[in-house]
């Protein structure tokens, strides 16, 4: 399908959603799934184009990976590095497989390649090269520009002190902790600047947890984000492992709901959570949405009218678009910042949103880190997705108050939700 219009939702809808798994703990379970001792159960997962470029790395590595059905993965483990000596490994558009397989991969011997779309190869890889060589990894770029494909030329991993700038991606820190039970050494691993996404590094930490490996924050009392020590001689076991729903894709629904006055429940996801991404809650909360968060359900309702805010998404990247989406419905400016890291996304999209606000008339400034959005009823527009389903997704949404959106390429959101469109029928009545 090339494009697919979106109809507005003519009547507030009250309505539960059943939400796919979460695509940072479904990759993140099965790597370290892969590198565990015995054989691991992953319940609820995700099955999308990441994921499936995730699993196809896997075998390509020699770990058997088993599918129950489309969401139940039976993994057996390595129990350490990876059996193969030599892979090159496609990985699409997918940005954690990159980013972690880059680092799995340096545990192992032989000769490894990590390569991904045209769009991957424009998608900066650097500073988690320049980490992984302080560690003793022989590594590079092959085009010398930081970015896919890259060769490794493992001999296993030394250990030691890694100092990465924080930035760009929390990835490139998940990486490497996720790697280093297996060093010769103890790893530290340190932040240049500041930590943006820094909640996927809890997720990471609590899935390696959950698989038997401690890692320590050594600066709590200064809230734990700028120095990481994961001590060597530790081995992840294999257990039954159930992946939470994607707050990411919920954002959407939330959004959804807070824009066209409705109700809306998400079961399975709730205060126990460390997705970051559930942060947009509290900003649509300013925004005069009703929320309640229970242990293992979250219930929303949108208002008569959405109060414009600030806010900061410098912890929670993905869902700024989603925000932008709905900005034009608020009753004054609205302006969103800390999104200087979502430039080297998919797609860039903070110039993307923008870009298409302004295609459907809406006022906007922008510069590196932040965009304001004035008020204002979107006009009709066929809306350009660069190959980024956040894109697509967030703007859907804007369809279901403005009339006239059609959404192109829509089958860009098979990278993480390939469903997304007809759950978004079903929940807002607009099938």
């Amino acid at each position: 399908m090339d494009a697919i219009d979106i109809q507005p939702v003519t009547r507030p809808f009250d309505a539960v959603v059943e939400l796919p798994g979460s695509k940072s703990y479904t990759n993140r379970a099965l790597l370290v799934a892969a590198l565990a001792r015995g054989q691991s159960t992953i319940t609820d997962a995700l099955a999308s184009d990441d994921t499936r470029y995730m699993l196809a790395a896997l075998r390509a590595l020699g770990v058997t990976v088993e599918e129950r059905d489309a969401h139940t993965y039976v993994v057996t483990g390595a129990g350490g590095p990876f059996p193969a000596r030599e892979a090159e490994l496609f990985i699409g558009n997918a940005g954690t497989a990159a980013r972690f397989l880059t680092a799995a991969v340096a545990l192992g011997q032989g000769t490894f390649t990590i390569d991904g779309s045209e769009a991957m190869r424009t998608r900066p890889i650097e500073p988690l090269i320049e980490g992984l060589r302080q560690l003793g990894v022989n590594i590079a770029s092959r085009f010398d520009n930081g970015c896919p494909p890259v060769d490794v030329h493992a001999s296993g991993l030394a250990g030691g002190r890694a100092v990465m700038r924080g930035d760009i991606s929390s990835q490139y820190f998940s990486a490497l902790l996720m790697a280093a039970p297996y060093a010769a050494a103890d790893v530290e691993v340190a932040v240049d600047g500041d930590l943006v996404s820094a909640p996927y590094v809890t997720m990471t930490l609590s899935t390696m947890a959950e698989f038997g490996v401690r890692a320590e924050r050594l600066n709590e009392s200064d809230g734990g984000d700028r120095v990481f020590r994961v001590p060597a001689g530790q081995h992840y076991e294999a257990r039954t492992y159930a992946v939470e729903p994607d707050a990411s894709a919920a954002s959407y629904f939330f959004c959804a709901a807070a824009v066209t006055g409705s109700r809306l429940v998400v079961p399975r996801l709730g205060s126990r959570s460390a997705q970051g991404d559930l942060g947009l809650l509290e900003v649509l909360e300013r925004m005069g949405c009703r929320v309640e968060v229970g242990e293992d359900r979250i219930e929303l309702e949108g208002p008569p009218q959405l109060r414009a805010v600030e806010a900061d998404f410098s912890q929670m990247g993905d869902v700024a678009t989603s925000l932008m989406a709905i900005a034009p419905f608020a009753d004054g400016p609205t302006i969103v910042r800390g999104i200087a890291q979502t430039h080297y996304e998919e797609s860039d999209r903070p110039v993307a949103a923008a870009t298409e606000l302004r295609r459907m008339g809406i006022e906007v400034e922008d510069d590196w880190d932040s965009v304001t959005i004035q008020p204002g009823m979107p006009r009709p527009a066929s809306i350009e997705t660069y190959h980024d389903h956040r894109m697509a997704m967030a703007f859907a949404i804007t369809g279901l108050r403005a009339p006239g959106i059609r959404i192109t390429n829509p089958g860009t959101t098979a990278k993480t939700f390939p469903e997304f469109f007809d759950v978004l029928g079903e929940v807002t009545g607009t099938r």
